[in-house]
């Protein structure tokens, strides 16, 4: 006799100070997927601060499956000056291996959509791996384009303390 297969339950909700611990370990494991494992250095004090603290720089929001965290989204504010608007920036989203297949990627993002679009946001942007072909295609598939003709600049760790310093 087969039963028939029940759609497992998928919660999207505003991540809480409780989840901290949670949101640490997804970002292991997300560094880990990445080959980044090395920079994944936050500690709970300082994910705390950033999210909670007297001036959050970032929100996140936790994916449950069956009433287990199996997946997060980080994101931010960043500012269009062009189109004069908040914008959108999905700094990491992640779903455990075991976990995909059941909608939650895609649950997060259709939140933050409905978050950037509530919030008044001409934009909704973020940064993909260029070896991260199975992200590529889901994005592609949500309807997302690849702004090719820009590349992500960065300044960390010494470059940019000394850049800093330049300005005394």
């Amino acid at each position: 006799m087969n039963t028939p297969s029940v759609a497992k339950p998928v919660i999207i909700r505003t991540a809480v100070p409780e989840d901290i611990a949670t949101i640490l370990q997804f970002i292991r494991e997300l560094a880990e997927f990445e080959r980044l494992a090395d920079l994944a250095q936050g500690t709970p004090e300082q994910l705390h601060t950033a999210l909670f603290g007297p001036r959050p720089y970032c929100e996140v929001l936790i994916a449950e499956l069956d009433g287990q965290a199996e997946g997060f989204a980080l994101f931010f504010h960043n500012f269009s000056t062009f189109l004069a608007q908040p914008g959108l920036y999905l700094e990491d989203l992640f779903v455990r291996e075991r976990a995909r297949g059941h909608g939650l990627g895609l649950k997060l993002m259709q939140r933050l959509a409905a978050t950037a679009v509530a919030r008044g946001c001409g934009r909704f942007e973020w940064s993909v791996l260029d070896w991260n072909e199975a992200s590529i295609k889901f994005y592609r598939s949500l309807g997302a384009v690849a702004m090719e003709e820009w590349t992500v600049q960065r300044l960390s760790g010494e470059a940019l303390l000394k850049l800093a310093d330049a300005q005394s």
